[in-house]
């Protein structure tokens, strides 16, 4: 596994921009809840811990990880300002196909908002096998999924400003 022996949320603060004037969207999936609360957590903290104030951050909540392509393109539309945009849900493989379905829908629709609008978004998704291995990621013996994306959406969001010259 890509996630063994290591820390997700172990990073160099040093190679971390100062984030301090940079706006964050997070869209949050109220499907496994217990995961995507601690993911969202892990990433509010990253964000918190490296200079970003409360007010410069905006929560919505979709029902489902399938939802939160709809959620970050009408994010990306309604908020111009902001730097870098986080999509955070959690899908637990089951007995039918749906896993498949619904990771392949959620990874394609994020890729397409990337490549399509100017404001990065920043793949949370655990796409686990079992609810063992979602804990384990979400705070659990592996770190935190959310910490790293919130890393991610700040180096992102650094590279967005440097790259409007």
């Amino acid at each position: 596994m890509a996630t063994t022996g290591k820390d997700l949320s172990d990073y160099d603060k040093n190679r971390v921009p100062n984030a301090k004037e940079f706006r964050f969207g997070l869209v949050v999936a109220e499907w496994n809840e217990e995961i995507t609360e601690g993911l969202y957590r892990g990433a509010i903290e990253a964000l918190k811990a490296n200079g970003v104030l409360e007010e410069k951050i905006v929560r919505w909540n979709v029902p489902g990880s399938f939802e939160l392509i709809y959620a970050c393109k009408k994010m990306q539309e309604s908020f111009d300002m902001l730097d870098a945009i986080i999509a955070i849900g959690s899908v637990i493989e089951g007995e039918t196909k749906h896993f498949e379905y619904v990771c392949q829908g959620v990874a394609h629709g994020i890729k397409d908002l990337n490549v399509q609008h100017d404001i990065p978004v920043i793949f949370c998704v655990l796409t686990d096998q079992n609810m063992q291995q979602a804990i384990d990621r979400s705070g659990g013996k592996h770190g935190n999924k959310g910490t790293e994306s919130g890393i991610s959406a700040i180096k992102m969001a650094q590279l967005r400003k440097d790259a409007r010259f």
